[in-house]
């Protein structure tokens, strides 16, 4: 394995990752902004620097926005399509040498739906989308009000936990699972593979890390072949069983399907919800507010998506030549838009490193991307991170952050590896009913 996946390294992350050191050297923000040597822990500073004028601009490395309604207008023009993050400078000859050396499939390489264009991403698509209707949604509530009950109740009153590990990863990792027909003993290994995986998202990886995220898709991938066999002969009710049963998708297509389903699955809600518990406990003002109109929870949500992104970017490539306001980018040109940024462009957003759950408009953030490749368990997120948040804080109405919570080493994917909290004293309530019922209008 180490010969030939060292090719496609060099290619899509050594090379990068070689150039951002080197404009890291020359003191290059938008270089300290990818590689997260600065900003990791609040990135929102640098973002404001290179936001400058407004409106997309070259920098050392690639194109790239900050602007609210160019993200969203390139997020949705068929002009711009998805492909490898600024590779157009790695050497004709040393690409064709990595594209050889094929990897299995996975999250981010074909025929995953994360990087591919029309039509095979609306073939590869529409299956998958019947899992994710409203009324699928609708489904799936009851569940996760359960899933949530089970985790709170396993918490130790007056204890301290990690709410990451114990409680944010829980929730969405259980409701993906289900709808996978994956055994509930299997959730540990998602949760492993999905921390060694996820890196490849970032640009400038480094070859420890790649490896370790290779081996991690390999045994992934034997889990699911072996599981896609099973579903074969006894399909369940699960989405996964009905792509098995349909035949519309091959079986590397099934498998890529099944990966980013599992991580897409859990990753942006956890970070969702960690960093929702984060701001809430920076302003407890806005937090009073949730806990004395639960009808608010929601707006919670939304306004966590604005102010603090669990995706921070994302990447086009031109299909053809355009002009952007003005402004003029040849064909197979990257663009890096920044969704974090445009999330906090004041010219949409009032006032936007202020988190206010009463905002008006906060449900215009693009945290959820838009376009074809909006994301398709948005709903599911949504709702799954009201109750969690709801239920939690009903639970435990004045729990505190223990010590400063940690973030992930990572750029693209925003959230936090350990929060430890105590919980203090559960609340004391005498008509539990009018939670399932608060939930359910959530």
């Amino acid at each position: 394995m180490i010969p030939r996946y060292w090719w496609r390294w060099s290619a899509e992350h050594g090379a990068p990752r070689a150039i951002l050191r080197w404009r890291l050297r020359r003191g290059d923000p938008f270089a300290a902004l990818l590689s997260g040597t600065r900003g990791l822990h609040d990135p929102y500073p640098l973002i404001a620097e290179l936001r400058g004028a407004g409106g997309v601009h070259r920098t050392s490395l690639s194109w790239v926005t900050f602007d609210h309604a160019q993200v969203r207008a390139i997020l949705r023009d068929n002009r711009f399509g998805v492909r490898p993050a600024i590779t157009q400078d790695i050497p004709a000859s040393w690409r064709r040498l990595a594209d050889r050396a094929g990897v299995p499939p996975n999250p981010v390489e074909p025929p995953s739906m994360l990087v591919i264009d029309p039509p095979e991403h609306t073939r590869m698509r529409k299956p998958v989308a019947s899992a994710f209707t409203p009324r699928a949604i609708a489904r799936l509530r009851d569940r996760v009000e359960v899933v949530t009950a089970e985790l709170l109740d396993a918490m130790p009153a007056h204890g301290s936990v990690d709410l990451i590990t114990d409680y944010a990863a829980r929730v969405p990792i259980a409701i993906i699972a289900e709808m996978l027909g994956f055994p509930d003993a299997d959730r540990e290994l998602f949760l492993r593979w999905g921390d060694r995986v996820t890196p490849l998202l970032d640009i400038g990886t480094s070859w420890r890390t790649y490896r370790a995220a290779l081996a991690a898709i390999e045994s992934m991938d034997d889990y699911l072949d072996a599981h896609i066999a099973k579903l074969r002969e006894e399909p369940g009710e699960d989405i996964l069983s009905a792509l098995v049963v349909s035949g519309e998708l091959d079986l590397p297509e099934l498998q890529a399907s099944a990966s980013l389903l599992m991580g897409a699955g859990f990753e942006t809600t956890v970070n969702l919800i960690g960093n929702a518990i984060a701001a809430l406990s920076a302003h407890p003002d806005q937090l009073a507010l949730a806990q004395d109109d639960p009808d608010l929870w929601p707006a919670v949500v939304e306004e966590t998506m604005r102010f603090d992104a669990p995706v921070q970017t994302t990447a086009r490539q031109t299909l053809e030549d355009v002009e952007i306001d003005g402004v003029r980018i040849s064909a197979d040109s990257t663009i890096i838009l920044s969704l974090a940024g445009a999330n906090r462009d004041p010219a949409v957003f009032a006032d936007p490193h202020r988190f206010d759950i009463t905002r008006h408009n906060a449900k215009d953030h693009v945290g959820f991307s838009s376009g074809i490749h909006a994301c398709l368990g948005a709903s599911l997120a949504r709702m799954e991170a009201v109750h969690a948040l709801r239920a939690l804080y009903t639970r435990y109405p004045n729990l505190r952050l223990r010590g400063e919570p940690t973030r992930r080493n990572l750029f693209t994917l925003h959230g936090f590896e350990h929060m430890p909290v105590d919980l203090g004293p559960v609340a004391r309530t005498d008509a539990p009913d009018d939670l399932a019922g608060a939930t359910r209008r959530g």
